[in-house]
């Protein structure tokens, strides 16, 4: 796939707002053919509603998150980090305590 070069202002990105098992996630979503970025601000007290195997590109733009995965490890990231994952090779999800600001890059590439 060939992206042209384009800027995003993500202030005028419709959002998406799902519902964690706590808090919600706002996202604002941008899809160039397999590959999707998404801008997303997870509410204070956010847990996942589901155990996720996606593969990610995630930076934590402001806050702090929480990874757990499945077998119980948990890290803090905090404002300025990054993880990097391929689908199927961890099963994750994210929590916060206060509100947390990320962005988000995944897609066939990462299979």
């Amino acid at each position: 796939m060939n992206i042209p070069f384009q800027i995003t202002d993500w202030n005028t990105v419709p959002t998406t707002v799902v519902h964690g098992t706590t808090g919600t996630a706002t996202m604002r979503i941008q899809q160039l053919g397999d590959l999707r970025i998404r801008m997303i601000e997870y509410s204070a007290n956010y847990l996942a509603d589901h155990w996720c195997e996606l593969g990610h590109l995630v930076f934590v733009l402001e806050g702090e998150l929480i990874n757990e995965l499945r077998d119980g490890a948990t890290t803090l990231m905090k404002a300025g980090s990054s993880y990097a994952v391929s689908d199927g090779l961890s099963s994750h999800r994210s929590r916060t305590v206060g509100p947390v600001k990320l962005l988000v890059v995944d897609g066939g590439f990462l299979g």
